[in-house]
C-alpha cells in the first residue's frame, strides 16, 4: 500500500512538472522578431546642394501615437547627421539605420529634423528656415508588415523639388514633402537617355502623381517606388537646345522592374 501511494505521488508530481514545462514554453515563445531597415532617397531638383540635418528616425505600431518620448517608439536612428539630398537620386539610397522589432504590423514612422539646413544655388548658400518644424517630427503613415526572421526595407523619399519654397522676399523655406517606399513590393522604371548634353530630368506620370529622377553621368536612370498602373514617361531636357520627349502608356504591375530596351535619344530643337 505504501508503494502504491508513493507511485501515485510520483505520477502527480511528474504530471505537474510536465504541465509547468509546457506552460513555460508557451509563455516564452512569442511571435519572434524581424528587422526594419530605413533608407533615404530624393527626387530631382535644379540646385547645387540641399543639405538637411536628420536627428532621429522612429517607428511605432500605433498610427495615432503623438508623444515621441514614450516607450511605444522604437529608434531606427539616433545619431545626428547632415545629408546632401542630391547625393541620393536615381535609385541611390542612404541607409539611415535598422532596428530589431517584434514581428507584427507597424503603422507610423517619424522623421525628426534639426535646424542646420541650407540650399546651395549657383554656388551661393541660403539658409533653409523651418517655420512649421515640430519637436515631434514629420509623420509618415506606413503599412509595414515586419515578419519573423525577415528584413523589411523601407525608403523615405524626401522630395526636395516640392519641399523648398522660395518666398517673395527671397527667403528659402523648408516644408518637407515625404513619402515612403517598400523597395521589395513596389515597381520601378529604368533605362538610358542621351545625349548627356541635354541634361534631362526623367519623370514617371500617372494621373496627378509624378515621380522623377536625374540620370547619372552615363545617362542611366531608375525611378523607384512606383505603384501598379499605367505611366507616361517624360524626358525633360534642361538644355533648351534639345526637345523633350514623351513615352506613353507604359503599364507595370506590382513589383515589376520595367526597363527600356533601347536608349532614348533626345533631338535638338527644330530637328
Amino acid at each position: 500500500m505504501n508503494i502504491l501511494k508513493r507511485y501515485n505521488h510520483l505520477s502527480i508530481l511528474t504530471a505537474l512538472l510536465a504541465l509547468f514545462l509546457v506552460t513555460a514554453c508557451s509563455t516564452e515563445s512569442g511571435p519572434g522578431t524581424g528587422t526594419m531597415k530605413v533608407s533615404l532617397t530624393d527626387a530631382p531638383v535644379n540646385f547645387d546642394q540641399v543639405n538637411i540635418e536628420i536627428l532621429q528616425v522612429l517607428v511605432n505600431q500605433d498610427e495615432s501615437a503623438e508623444d515621441t518620448t514614450d516607450s511605444s517608439w522604437y529608434s531606427v536612428m539616433d545619431d545626428s547627421l547632415i545629408v546632401n539630398l542630391l547625393d541620393y537620386q536615381n535609385g541611390a539610397v542612404l541607409e539611415l539605420g535598422e532596428v530589431e522589432l517584434e514581428a507584427g504590423q507597424y503603422n507610423q514612422v517619424r522623421l525628426l529634423l534639426g535646424e542646420n539646413n541650407n540650399v546651395v544655388i549657383d554656388g551661393e548658400t541660403h539658409i533653409l528656415t523651418t517655420p512649421s518644424a515640430r519637436q515631434s517630427g514629420y509623420k509618415l503613415n506606413v503599412d509595414a508588415d515586419v515578419q519573423e526572421g525577415q528584413v523589411y526595407e523601407l525608403v523615405i523619399d524626401f522630395d526636395a523639388s516640392q519641399s523648398i519654397v522660395i518666398s517673395g522676399n527671397n527667403r528659402y523655406i523648408l516644408k518637407p514633402v515625404l513619402r515612403t517606399v517598400n523597395l521589395r513590393e513596389e515597381a520601378s522604371i529604368a533605362g538610358t537617355v542621351q545625349p548627356l548634353e541635354a541634361e534631362p530630368y526623367v519623370y514617371a506620370i500617372t494621373g496627378e502623381d509624378t515621380v522623377g529622377t536625374n540620370p547619372d553621368d552615363e545617362g542611366n536612370f531608375t525611378i523607384v517606388g512606383l505603384d501598379e498602373g499605367t505611366y507616361n514617361v517624360w524626358f525633360n531636357p534642361t538644355n533648351e537646345t534639345y526637345s523633350d520627349s514623351l513615352v506613353e502608356n507604359i503599364t507595370i504591375e506590382d513589383g515589376q522592374q520595367f526597363e527600356f530596351e533601347e536608349t532614348i535619344t533626345l533631338e535638338e530643337s527644330g530637328n
